[in-house]
C-alpha cells in the first residue's frame, strides 16, 4: 500500500505486532497467567464474609458525624427492640411483668450492650419520682423483681403510676396496655451480630408460651437474619452453576463449548476473590449479587469467543488461524466492553458510603482482569488445544432469536418503525421513572420480605406504639451549663411543639419535659407548675434534685451530657419510609432556619437515631445516583467515540444506554423499588455490563459492511451471527443471577437480581433491535465508509 498508508495506520500496526507476539508465545503467556492464578488462589482463604454496620454509613455526612459523636452517650442506630404482647388482658399481671423482667435482663446481658441505655417498664432505669410526706424527692423502680407476688391493688397502683408517666406510658407501654417494649443500644465497636441474634432467638424460644407473643426488631437483628441465609447462598451458587453448565451443554453440545467458558469463569473468579484478599476487604452477604454478576459476565465473554471460534473454523482449515482471527475480531470490542463494565463499577466509589467504595475498588479490578483471563487467555487456549472434529453448531431455540430479530429489522421502513416504538416506550418510561422514590417506599426492611418474622415484628410494634423509629436532634450551647438557660429550654420546648404538629410523630422525649415534671412534683403535683422556671439556678436545682433522687448513676445521661452543654431531643415515628424521613428532616430544618438567632450561642444539629442515620444514607444514595449515572454515560460515550473515532458511534451507544436505563427506572417506579445505597450500585453496574451487547453488535455490523458493502445485508448477517451470541449470553447472564429471585429468602438479593435481569433484557433488546435500526436509518459514516487496512484492521 505504500509508506504513506503504513504511517497512517502506525497505531494499528503496533497492535498487530502485539497480536503476533502473543500468538507466537502462547505457552509462555498462559504459563504466566497460571502462576498468577496460583498466587491469587493462595490468598483466598484469608477472605472473610461479614457485615460491618459502619460500612453502610456515609462517614463524611454531617448526620453521621453527629451519630458518631453521640452514639456512646445518647445512643445510635444499633437498637434492639423487643415487644412483649399479651393476647388477653394487659401487661399489668404478675406473670406478664415477670416475663418482661426476664426478657429485660436477657437483653441487658447481650454482648456489647450499653447498660446505661437499656429501658423497659421493669428495668431499674425506669423510675417513679415522687414527693415524700417529709418533703423529700424520692425515686424508686416501678417494678421490684424481689418484691414477690403483687396483690391486685398493688398491680392497679403500678398501672396508674405508669399511665401518669409520659416517659413510660406510650414509649414503653402501649396505649392499650397490651404490649411492653424492651429497648437497648449496642456499642458498634463491640457488635457481634451472630452472637446477639443467637442470644435473642434463644430467649424467644425459652420465653414463648401460649397467650404471649414476642416481637423483635432493630438493625442488629436485621443483620443477624441476613447471616442466617449464608447456607442458602451456597445452595443458590450450586444451583446457578448447574443451570449455567446445562445451558452450555444444550447450546454447544461440544466439550470446548462447555469446558473453555467454565475454565474462564473459574480463573476469573480466583483472580477476583484474590484481589479482595489483597485489599483486605470483606465480602458482605448482602452484596454478593455483583460478584456473581461479574463471574457470569466472564462466562458471557467466553461464550462469545468460543461461538466466534467455531464460526471461524468454517472459514479457516487451520484452527490456529481460526483462534487468532477470533482474537483479532473480538479483543478490541471485548476490551472496550470490559472497560465499560469497569467504569460503571469504579464510579460507584464517588459516593461516601464505604461499602460501595470497597465494592468499586475490587469489582472494577476484577472486571478489568477479564481482558487477560478471558479475552486473551481463551483464544490462546483454543490455539493450543487440538482442532475439534465436528465444527458445525446445531440449531436451537436460542439461535432462532437472532434469526427472528434479523427478519424483524430487515429494511429501513421496519427500522424506522422500531425507533418510533422505542421513542414511545422512552416517553412512557420517563413518566414512570419520575415516580421513583428516594429511600424506602414501604414500612419494614426491604432486605426481607413483608411476611418475614422481622417485618411482622416491626409492624406489630409500630401498630401498638406511637413509634419505634427515633429521630435525634441535638441542641448545643457554647458554654458549660448552657442547657440550664431558661431561654434555651424554652427554645427546645418550642421545637418539640413544632415537631409534634406532624401527625406522624407519635411522641417526644427531652430535658424540657423532665424539668416541667420535676417542677410540678415539687409544687404538690400542681399541674399549673408544669412549666420551665425563669431562673437558671433553679433549673439546675431541679436537674440536681432529679439526679440525686435516683440511686442509679447517670440518671440525666439520656437527656444531657455531663457538661450540660448538649441536650438530646428524641422524636418517635412509626416507620423509616423515604417520605416519612423527608418530612421529618424538612419539619426540623424549617423550625431551625426560622430560629437561628433566637438564643445567642445556641445551635441545633441534625440528625441521629435510626431516622437520622437512614436520612444520611438516603441523601448519600441520591447524591451518588445524581453523579454516577451521568458520569457513566459520559465516560462510556467518550470511550466509544475515541475508540471508533466517531461522534455517531458514541451517540448511538448513548441512546442505547438512555433507552435501557430510563425503562429500568420505569420498572423501579412501577414496582415500588426505591433509590437507596443498595440499588444505586446495581444500576451503575447494569449500565456498564449491558452496553457490551450494543458494542459487540455495532462492531460486527461494521465488520460485515467491510465484507459485503451493502448495509441491509451487513445488518442482517450481523444480527444472525452476533445476535445469536448476544441472546445466549444474555440468557446465561440471567441464569447466573435468576436463582437469587427464585430461591433467596433475602428480598434485597431477589430484587437486585430481578433488577439486573430487567436491565440485561433491555440492553439485549437495544443491541439486537435499536442499534441495527439506528444504523439502517442514519447510515453513519464510520460504518458505511469503513475499510480494512493491510493488517485487516478496520478504519473509516
Amino acid at each position: 500500500m505504500g509508506k504513506k498508508y503504513s504511517e497512517k495506520h502506525k497505531t494499528t500496526h503496533a497492535m498487530h505486532k502485539f497480536e503476533m507476539v502473543v500468538f507466537n508465545h502462547p505457552k509462555i503467556i498462559l504459563g504466566a497467567i497460571l502462576l498468577i492464578t496460583v498466587f491469587f488462589a493462595w490468598q483466598i482463604p484469608s477472605v472473610k464474609m461479614y457485615s460491618d454496620f459502619s460500612d453502610l454509613l456515609p462517614q463524611e455526612h454531617s448526620y453521621i458525624e453527629l451519630h458518631n459523636e453521640i452514639k456512646e452517650s445518647f445512643g445510635g442506630a444499633n437498637v434492639i427492640i423487643v415487644g412483649v404482647e399479651v393476647e388477653h388482658g394487659t401487661v399489668f399481671t404478675n406473670s406478664a411483668l415477670q416475663k418482661i423482667h426476664r426478657i429485660t435482663m436477657a437483653v441487658d446481658s447481650l454482648p456489647g450492650v450499653n447498660h446505661n441505655l437499656v429501658t423497659s417498664v421493669t428495668h431499674r432505669n425506669s423510675r417513679k419520682v415522687r414527693m415524700t410526706p417529709e418533703g423529700n424527692v424520692d425515686s424508686k423502680s416501678y417494678y421490684d423483681p424481689q418484691g414477690g407476688v403483687m396483690s391486685t391493688d398493688t398491680l392497679l397502683q403500678l398501672e396508674a403510676d405508669v399511665i401518669a408517666d409520659s416517659r413510660i406510658y406510650g414509649p414503653l407501654v402501649s396505649p392499650d396496655k397490651k404490649m411492653a417494649l424492651v429497648k437497648a443500644q449496642l456499642n458498634e465497636g463491640q457488635l457481634d451480630y451472630i452472637s446477639t441474634f443467637n442470644e435473642i432467638q434463644k430467649m424467644r424460644t425459652s420465653e414463648q408460651v401460649s397467650g404471649i407473643k414476642i416481637h423483635v426488631t432493630g438493625q442488629p437483628m436485621l443483620v443477624g437474619w441476613a447471616y442466617q441465609y449464608l447456607d442458602q447462598i451456597i445452595e443458590i451458587f450450586l444451583f446457578t452453576a448447574l443451570i449455567m453448565v446445562s445451558l452450555l451443554i444444550y447450546y454447544f453440545r461440544k466439550a470446548y463449548g462447555v469446558l473453555v467458558p467454565l475454565a474462564a469463569v473459574i480463573v476469573s473468579s480466583i483472580w477476583g476473590v484474590g484481589i479482595i484478599a489483597l485489599f483486605g476487604y470483606n465480602l458482605d452477604p448482602l452484596g454478593l449479587v455483583i460478584p456473581f454478576l461479574i463471574s457470569a459476565r466472564a462466562m458471557s465473554h467466553g461464550i462469545q469467543i468460543v461461538e466466534r471460534y467455531y464460526l471461524e473454523l468454517n472459514n479457516h482449515s487451520d484452527h490456529h488461524r481460526a483462534a487468532r482471527s477470533t482474537f483479532e475480531n473480538l479483543f478490541r470490542p471485548g476490551s472496550l466492553g470490559v472497560v465499560s463494565d469497569a467504569v460503571g463499577l469504579l464510579l460507584i466509589a464517588i459516593g461516601s458510603i464505604p461499602l460501595n467504595t470497597k465494592l468499586a475498588h475490587y469489582a472494577s479490578l476484577w472486571a478489568l482482569c477479564m481482558i487477560v483471563t478471558v479475552l486473551l487467555a481463551v483464544p490462546l487456549l483454543l490455539s493450543l488445544l487440538p482442532k475439534p472434529n465436528n465444527v458445525t453448531i446445531k440449531p436451537n431455540i436460542f439461535r432462532n432469536v437472532g434469526f427472528f430479530c434479523a427478519e424483524l429489522i430487515s429494511s429501513k421502513t421496519a427500522a424506522k418503525r422500531a425507533l418510533y416504538i422505542a421513542l414511545s416506550f422512552l416517553l412512557i418510561g420517563g413518566y414512570f421513572a419520575s415516580t421513583v422514590v428516594i429511600g424506602e417506599s414501604e414500612s419494614g426492611s426491604p432486605i426481607l420480605y413483608q411476611n418475614h418474622d422481622y417485618n411482622l415484628s416491626s409492624k406489630s410494634i409500630n401498630d401498638s406504639f406511637p413509634g419505634s423509629e427515633e429521630l435525634y436532634i441535638v441542641a448545643e450551647t457554647e458554654k458549660k451549663g448552657g442547657i440550664k438557660n431558661p431561654k434555651v429550654l424554652a427554645a427546645l420546648s418550642d421545637l418539640e411543639k413544632h415537631m409534634m404538629l406532624d401527625p406522624e410523630v407519635g411522641g417526644a422525649k427531652g430535658i424540657p419535659d423532665l424539668i416541667k415534671q420535676v417542677n410540678r412534683l415539687l409544687h404538690n403535683d400542681d399541674p399549673r407548675w408544669m412549666q420551665i422556671p425563669n431562673d437558671p439556678v433553679y433549673v439546675g436545682g431541679l436537674m440536681f434534685t432529679y439526679m440525686m433522687s435516683s440511686p442509679i448513676p447517670g440518671a440525666l445521661n439520656e437527656f444531657v451530657d455531663t457538661d450540660e452543654r448538649l441536650a438530646n431531643l428524641v422524636f418517635y415515628y412509626k416507620d423509616h419510609q423515604g417520605e416519612t424521613i423527608r418530612r421529618a428532616i424538612y419539619t426540623a430544618k424549617q423550625w431551625i432556619n426560622n430560629n437561628v438567632d433566637r438564643v445567642a450561642g445556641l445551635k441545633f444539629r441534625l440528625a441521629g437515631g435510626t431516622i437520622g442515620v437512614t436520612a444520611a444514607m438516603n441523601e448519600a444514595a441520591y447524591e451518588t445516583n445524581l453523579w454516577v449515572l451521568p458520569l457513566v454515560f459520559i465516560l462510556i460515550f467518550v470511550l466509544v467515540m475515541f475508540f471508533y473515532q466517531s461522534l455517531a458511534a458514541g451517540s448511538m451507544m448513548f441512546m442505547a444506554m438512555l433507552f435501557a436505563t430510563t425503562l429500568t427506572y420505569a420498572y423501579m417506579g412501577a414496582s415500588g423499588m426505591g433509590i437507596n445505597i443498595n440499588t444505586v450500585p446495581i444500576i451503575a453496574v447494569g449500565v456498564g455490563v449491558g452496553i457490551d451487547y450494543s458494542i459487540y453488535m455495532m462492531d460486527r455490523i461494521r465488520a460485515e459492511m467491510v465484507d459485503l458493502k451493502e448495509i441491509n445485508q451487513a445488518v442482517k448477517r450481523a444480527i444472525s451471527t452476533t445476535g445469536l451470541a448476544i441472546s445466549f449470553t444474555a440468557i446465561t447472564l440471567i441464569a447466573g443471577i435468576v436463582m437469587w429471585v427464585v430461591l433467596s429468602d433475602l428480598r434485597f438479593q431477589a430484587d437486585a437480581a430481578l433488577l439486573l435481569t430487567v436491565m440485561v433484557l433491555l440492553n439485549a433488546a437495544a443491541a439486537m433491535l435499536l442499534v441495527p435500526s439506528w444504523i439502517l436509518v442514519f447510515k453513519p459514516k464510520f460504518i458505511c465508509e469503513a475499510y480494512a487496512d493491510e493488517d485487516g484492521v478496520i478504519h473509516v
